[in-house]
């Protein structure tokens, strides 16, 4: 009797656990990307900084310094939006 309360019970933990967690990931992930604006400061998966120039279905095109190198990557290779890493380089450079 008691495994037949000890299985569900392992399912419904996984699920809180593991699934949902990712589930919501997933979908933020979405949101910021579908959320992308001209002008939005944003890093790619591999680390670049730049701000947003053109947003396209599928792609999005940024510039990464003052010269205007502009890279166009696919959506799926933003990693977030918002501050660019000079001001987290910034905090890492502060004594404690």
């Amino acid at each position: 009797m008691d495994m037949l309360l000890f299985i569900p019970l392992m399912i419904a933990v996984i699920y809180f656990l593991m699934i949902r967690p990712e589930q919501r990931r997933k979908r933020q992930a979405a949101e910021l990307r579908e959320s992308l604006q001209i002008g939005d400061q944003i890093t790619t998966i591999g680390g670049i900084v730049g701000k947003v120039v053109q947003v396209q279905e599928d792609f999005v095109t940024f510039e990464t310094s003052e010269d205007r190198v502009r890279i166009k990557v696919v959506k799926g290779a933003i990693a977030n939006k918002g501050r660019g890493g000079e001001e987290s380089q910034q905090d890492q450079i502060r004594p404690s």
